[in-house]
């Protein structure tokens, strides 16, 4: 009896390996292309390995901004352009799943990933990273002046703080339109144009865009005279790492106080009309996993949705995560987006 035992596990055990071997041989030389944004990266060794070893070979297609990209998916949703999409964040997230682009997948490698990350419960748009939207200040710059760094959004309508701010668009920038949320969850659906009305008394700055707001405005990253940015909180830990001599502190912090933060979550999507869809299951499952998690920081400069990777060190050094950053329900952005962007527009740059 205890040997027909062994012989039944065994011949279980042999069914599981020729299950794998005969799904590794199906995608075997498949190709699934990767839609996303123009941030996206990777190191090129930890996609080489993933091919490697499944057979499979990504091909990256970026299209755009994170919107562009979007739009494009949807656009093209009768007769995908790819096969997964990767880059849409929780400010879009409603629009793409009321769009239906996606396949639902429940990835075991979700099993790694806080649920408070899993916005979608039909599992169709799994979350790959984090990274939250907050003021950045020029560390030299206050130090000279022997002014303190503002420790909130209130401070930024402080006379003190006059022309000093530059922030971004929302209806031409994610991190513009993370800082509005930011700011309507925190003084209210009543409250928050009057903030703005403040800050544009206290000659505000508007860019278009992040990289002129941080690289010809921020006085830490350009000749501009604007100390204060809307930027990431882990904006710092890149001033270090790309520095030609890394300083042991940072040039650059964060505010991370309550409330002055947004959460930026990013997923990824298998795109319905896939013809390669146990491969696009592959690639989903490996950007959940450590070697793409891990890798993640460093490239992107967010935070990995697994709980399971680690950080390198100079992130653990040189970021902060705040404790209590702005959250907001995807459905509820989706029905107001347009209107608080509009009413934002006529209070700002009227």
């Amino acid at each position: 009896m205890q040997r027909l035992k062994g012989l039944t596990a065994l011949a279980l055990l042999l069914v599981v390996l020729l299950a794998a071997c005969g799904g590794a041989a199906e995608t075997e030389g498949t190709t699934v292309r990767l839609m996303t944004h123009d941030s996206f990266d990777i190191s090129a060794e930890v996609l080489a390995a993933f091919e490697a070893e499944t057979g499979i070979t990504v091909e990256v297609f970026k299209a755009g901004d994170g919107g562009e990209a979007l739009n494009k998916a949807i656009l093209s949703k009768d007769a995908p352009l790819a096969d997964v999409f990767y880059g849409v964040d929780n400010t879009f997230l409603q629009r793409a799943l009321d769009n239906d682009i996606f396949l639902p997948y429940d990835s075991p490698a979700l099993a790694d990933v806080p649920a408070t990350l899993q916005l979608d419960p039909q599992h169709r748009a799994l979350p790959v990273n984090y990274g939250d939207v907050c003021l950045n200040v020029d560390v030299a710059w206050f130090d000279e002046r022997g002014l303190p760094p503002p420790a909130s959004l209130d401070a930024l309508a402080d006379p003190a703080y006059a022309g000093l701010t530059v922030v971004e668009n929302p209806a031409t920038s994610t991190p513009g339109l993370a800082f509005l949320l930011a700011t309507i969850e925190t003084y209210g659906q009543d409250g928050y144009l009057g903030y703005w009305q403040r800050l544009v008394d206290n000659n505000v700055l508007v860019a278009n865009g992040w990289e002129e707001a941080y690289y010809t405005h921020f006085s830490a990253a350009s000749e501009g005279d604007r100390p204060i940015v809307v930027s990431y909180a882990s904006s710092p830990v890149a001033e270090v790492y790309f520095a030609e001599t890394p300083p042991e502190t940072a040039p650059t912090a964060a505010v991370v106080a309550d409330g002055a933060c947004f959460r930026q979550i990013e997923f990824v999507g298998i795109l319905s009309g896939t013809a390669v869809e146990d491969a696009a299951r592959q690639v989903v499952d490996f950007m959940l996993s450590k070697p793409f998690q891990e890798d993640i920081p460093l490239k992107m400069f967010v935070y990995p949705a697994n709980e399971k990777a680690v950080l390198p060190e100079v992130f653990t050094q040189h970021s902060h995560i705040p404790a209590a950053p702005v959250q907001m329900d995807p459905a509820r952005i989706a029905a107001n987006r347009e209107a608080w962007i509009q009413a934002w527009t006529e209070t700002v740059l009227r």
